[in-house]
């Protein structure tokens, strides 16, 4: 899109009204206050962390700012990744090797299980089943049969929290876009395409990178099938999740193609994969995640690796989540941009009441002559319209506004996610609230992630109720 196609300030004051309503219902889904208070220490939930690795530090450099939580237990089997944790939270927490001492622990009412994903479910069974609440980092289960176990289970402990680690759910980008959605505002919205792109020959991940030990070692985990669900897992489970949420159901079936092209170092997981979802009321979703290249040809070519495009008839949204470096060295804000459709061309009525011949035009022209709207954000913090403002607030908030629809001022969020759904987590595990991202949505996603890769691997379209008979005995 060139860049010089940018929204008139009529335009922008008007689409300010029409998200001004949107923006207004979020706060009663938001999932956590917005303003965070100096808690009582029996106030705040005692919990523990089971597995300190990399994502266990980043989310306890997340948990140290909580403070409706209070961090008593750590466990890991690696003595210098807990070491290494109990140096971050800084409260002087118990230490265990063993996860089941940890549960055991009378002071400790949550916990955070933040393993390998092939543990997952052994190790939450084991946490409901002694008593305590539970954060699952996606995805909350591995196998099918595990799929009716924790469903079963999770009946029998109807008063504990189990929440799972999709923070998408919590971003108040992605929550006004889901209003967008619902109120109509895109219209009929029935396609989105996602991608998640990384070039893993010219920027390795150590996280995705081969080991010494191969399959032996737990370090290796993401990379064999026997401990990982693989790029589906890892990935793709964050914007299948988005595409559930926005098309308001689980798909009907899911096809696509994975291969193994480039990373042939003894690994047995997929290094691409390309997926179609199709939903029950004719919605797609297609999907695309490669390893050699991390290209996005979202907003403008600005930012790399992953984003969505949501499209209905009477707009498109792109959309991207924020990312942080635990140590604050890197940050990418969020980017959420919605374009608007032309508007539907009334019929030209000759006198004779019939309608007048449209000229016969190429398709390039036809296009150009349409008129591309440029992008307006949608939520940029500080910048939504309330209706309340003076004429001086809403002059410089529809500056800021326009200042970032041409890239000169970065969107930002007024709390990231990942500290609203620990925040969140806290808050359920207190009120008895169903958290966001419940049971039922982090099961959809790990369905999704097996059907995906039973899918690639048997090269056929999968249907989702074929879940019901796997894993049964």
């Amino acid at each position: 899109m060139s860049q010089d196609q940018h929204v008139s300030r009529r335009d922008f004051v008007k689409a300010a009204g029409a998200v001004t309503a949107v923006a207004a219902a979020i706060p009663a889904v938001h999932g956590a206050p917005a303003v965070q208070k100096v808690r009582a220490a029996n106030d705040q939930v005692q919990y523990g962390v089971i597995g300190t690795g990399s994502r266990g530090r980043y989310l306890l450099k997340h948990l140290k700012g909580i403070d409706n939580g209070r961090c008593v237990a750590l466990c890991d089997i690696d003595a210098s990744a807990l070491k290494q944790g109990v140096d971050i939270i800084g409260t002087n927490p118990k230490q265990f090797k063993d996860y089941r001492e940890l549960l055991a622990a009378r002071d400790v009412e949550a916990v955070f299980v933040l393993l390998p994903l092939f543990v997952h479910y052994p190790v939450t069974r084991d946490a409901l089943m002694a008593g305590k609440h539970v954060f699952c980092e996606k995805c909350l289960v591995f196998k099918p049969e595990e799929v009716h176990a924790l469903r079963a289970l999770h009946l029998e402990h109807p008063r504990q929290t189990l929440q799972t680690g999709l923070q998408r759910r919590y971003s108040t980008f992605y929550q006004t876009v889901k209003q967008m959605v619902d109120k109509g505002i895109l219209g009929d919205v029935h396609h989105m395409h996602a991608q998640w792109h990384r070039n893993m020959i010219n920027k390795p991940s150590t996280l995705w990178t081969m080991k010494p030990g191969g399959e032996k070692s737990i370090a290796n985990w993401r990379i064999y099938r026997s401990m990982s669900g693989g790029i589906a897992a890892e990935l793709t489970s964050h914007q299948a999740d988005i595409a559930d949420w926005m098309f308001g159901s689980a798909p009907e079936f899911v096809m696509g193609l994975g291969s193994l092209d480039t990373l042939k170092d003894g690994r047995d997981v997929w290094d691409n994969v390309q997926l179609i979802y199709k939903y029950p009321k004719g919605q797609k979703l297609t999907y695309s995640s490669i390893s050699t290249n991390q290209f996005l040809p979202f907003f403008n070519g600005n930012r790399a690796e992953m984003g969505e495009i949501i499209m209905g008839t009477e707009g498109t949204i792109e959309i991207t989540v924020g990312g942080d470096d635990p140590d604050k060295k890197v940050f990418q804000p969020p980017i959420a941009w919605w374009y608007r459709e032309p508007p539907k061309a009334a019929a030209e009525i000759t006198k004779a009441g019939e309608k007048k011949k449209e000229a016969l035009v190429a398709g390039a022209t036809m296009v150009t002559t349409g008129g591309a709207n440029g992008p307006i954000p949608i939520m940029t913090g500080d910048m939504t319209f309330t209706g309340k403002e003076s004429f001086l607030d809403k002059e410089v908030k529809f500056a800021r506004r326009w200042l970032t629809s041409r890239g000169v001022i970065l969107q930002e969020e007024q709390r990231n996610p990942v500290d609203t759904e620990l925040e969140s987590f806290f808050d359920c595990c207190r009120t008895g609230k169903p958290p966001i991202a419940n049971l039922e949505v982090g099961m959809a996603d790990s369905v999704s992630v097996i059907l995906s890769n039973l899918a690639m691997d048997e090269g056929r379209k999968v249907y989702f109720n074929e879940i019901d008979k796997m894993g049964r005995r």
